[in-house]
């Protein structure tokens, strides 16, 4: 163990994996000195120190200075102490380098298990401090192996797991594929950093959005809301400031090109994408897309609104399941209630028939209860 192809390995080391030597000396340091007191079966305050400029070991135990000793394994008398050096006085440590041959078989194997499992231990957190960053990021990954439904792919040499619920049901994957997936979460531990991956949250076709389209990697055009029904129909609101901009037109490019290698991407997943308006009549009438809205009455207070459609748009407005008004819901976060126009042209016929009724009918006449005074008229008398 002790040779100077050890302290060149922990060279090696430093350069091929950016883990300073000092990590694996301090750590070996500590271990070696468990490992010695193991073996040798000793309670005495041992100190191991690795030279690697002189390419070897030292052991050195130390006693305590004492005027009575009670542990000679810890504690050495003043006056052999002073047999040993006149200066020693109470409290001061006596140290003594250890030379021990058989130690050499233990200290290599323990040697060999530290440095395995401090490289371990430094290259998870190194890939944790590396990975943290891209939390809320879409990284492309290789698909490792598939275990039932379970998908498991690695990022920077780690494992992360694509579970049922965060796959799309348009997907598809085999060993060895390169894949995306959007990193949700990263937290440390006791194997390793936990990856959390998916490729059905919103924040998915998001970030897709913002490799597809430079304005909007620019900042010329901002995403204000994304909602999506992974495998079936996203909706996203889109804005610029600069009026020379169309910002739907730079999402979807020309001849469609930009949205097109998304939907590819999702597996043919409908995206509608609109202009974001601050007018919420105007948002709400807009979020029903494909659909098109003829009005719409809100409430305020209670974040209700009713949208009218023609009745031949009542379908697509709705949207299979109730999927389009759902989406458009969360898009604008308001309850919104569909309407078609022959039921609105109802609904106004009763109240006019209503008020027609109310204003014809004849007055309410009072009824007068004679035996109240008739009795009046008895205590009269």
């Amino acid at each position: 163990m002790v040779s100077k192809d050890f302290f060149l390995a922990l060279d090696d080391l430093e350069r091929e994996k950016r883990i300073k030597k000092s990590v694996f000396i301090e750590a070996l340091e500590t271990a070696l000195v468990i490992a010695y007191k193991k073996h040798t079966g000793t309670n005495k305050a041992i100190e191991v120190k690795l030279l690697p400029e002189r390419n070897t070991i030292k052991i050195i135990a130390y006693q305590t200075v004492v005027e009575s000793v009670e542990d000679k394994e810890t504690q050495i008398s003043l006056e052999d102490a002073r047999l040993i050096n006149r200066k020693y006085k109470i409290g001061d440590l006596v140290s003594e380098e250890i030379s021990s041959r058989e130690f050499g078989r233990i200290a290599a194997q323990t040697a060999k298990q530290v440095i395995m499992q401090k490289l371990r231990e430094v290259e998870s957190e190194l890939a944790y401090n590396e990975l943290s960053q891209k939390e809320d990021e879409l990284v492309t990954c290789v698909v490792r192996k598939i275990e039932g439904k379970n998908v498991y792919v690695e990022i920077n040499k780690l494992e992360a797991a694509l579970m049922p619920q965060d796959q799309a049901p348009n997907d598809k994957f085999n060993v060895g594929d390169k894949i995306k997936v959007f990193v949700k979460k990263i937290k440390p531990g006791p194997k390793g950093p936990q990856i959390i991956v998916s490729r059905t949250v919103a924040g998915f076709v998001k970030r897709l959005f913002e490799i597809e389209v430079p304005e909007i990697a620019a900042g010329l055009v901002s995403i204000k809301a994304i909602v999506r029904e992974a495998g079936y129909r996203t909706k996203m609101a889109v804005y610029s400031e600069d009026k020379d901009i169309d910002a739907v037109g730079a999402c979807v490019g020309n001849r469609g090109m930009r949205v097109n290698a998304i939907v590819s991407e999702l597996g043919g997943e409908k995206i509608d994408i609109i202009h974001w308006c601050p007018d919420i009549l105007e948002f709400i009438a807009r979020a029903l897309s494909p659909a098109k809205v003829v009005m719409v009455q809100v409430n305020d207070e209670e974040k209700t609104a009713k949208a009218v459609v023609m009745d031949d748009m009542l379908s697509l407005a709705i949207g299979k399941d109730g999927q389009n008004a759902r989406l458009a819901a969360r898009l604008t976060g308001w309850k919104i209630d569909v309407k078609p126009y022959s039921s609105l042209m109802k609904e106004e016929e009763q109240e006019t028939v209503e008020e027609e009724e109310t204003v014809n009918e004849p007055a309410p006449t009072q009824q007068i209860d004679t035996d109240l005074f008739d009795e009046d008229l008895g205590e009269l008398d």
